[in-house]
């Protein structure tokens, strides 16, 4: 049984061959593009795609383009691959709402457990409603409200409101948010939860006060 179909955007053919086998051992389907206008063309005419493996370096579309046109009407889990160690680049990806960033060379083993743990949360069949202070997050139906009214959350801003409304009143250290929220094998840093509550705190409003932060270690959502 498949457990879903990945596209996999890269212009050298031996990298996509890499991924692609790494990613059918493990029962996924896979569909690749040697381009970003490819890409692009594949994503529309396939409704079922449930992640994007998302080269950065392309001829015609570079990935920061796709992601673009991509995120203008899906919200599909999209993991981005670079050769380049910049962190300007790693923020910007982050910003067009995307949800991994991995520096090549990287391992193969790696990169399938971060599709296998982004699509287990995405699919993930629990019922949970969460509520707090006039915000609600529906984990089975991935719909988070302020007041009645849907908020526009990417995925990891979805995943990180979750986990904030899941351990209300507790201090969470940078270090928890991105071993719970980015998994464990995560190579980041605390940048990129600050970016990210950052972003959500401006998409909560005035609420957004209610991600209270704890300084030199990291936050707590209060009520």
């Amino acid at each position: 049984m498949k457990k879903g179909t990945i596209l996999v955007v890269d212009d050298e053919s031996r990298m996509r061959k890499l991924v692609r086998d790494f990613l059918v051992k493990q029962d996924f389907e896979v569909l690749e593009a040697g381009d970003g206008e490819e890409a692009l063309d594949i994503f529309y005419e396939t409704k079922e795609i449930d992640l994007l493996i998302l080269d950065v370096m392309m001829p015609r579309l570079d990935g920061w383009e796709v992601c673009r046109e991509i995120r203008k009407q899906s919200k599909v889990p999209i993991i981005m691959l670079t050769a380049r160690g910049d962190e300007r680049d790693e923020l910007l990806g982050f910003e067009l709402g995307v949800d991994e960033y991995i520096s090549k060379p990287f391992s193969p083993k790696i990169l399938v457990a971060r599709v296998e743990a982004i699509l287990r949360r995405t699919n993930a069949g629990t019922a949970d409603v969460l509520a707090a202070g006039g915000i609600e997050v529906n984990k089975a139906a991935h719909i988070a409200t302020i007041d009645g009214e849907p908020m526009e959350l990417s995925y990891k801003e979805f995943e990180l409101l979750t986990y904030f409304l899941e351990n209300q009143g507790i201090a969470l250290s940078r270090e928890k948010i991105l071993n719970s929220v980015w998994n464990y094998d995560y190579f980041g840093d605390a940048r990129t939860i600050d970016t990210h509550v950052k972003k959500l705190r401006s998409k909560m409003g005035k609420k957004g006060e209610y991600i209270k932060t704890i300084w030199g270690m990291g936050y707590k959502f209060e009520v």
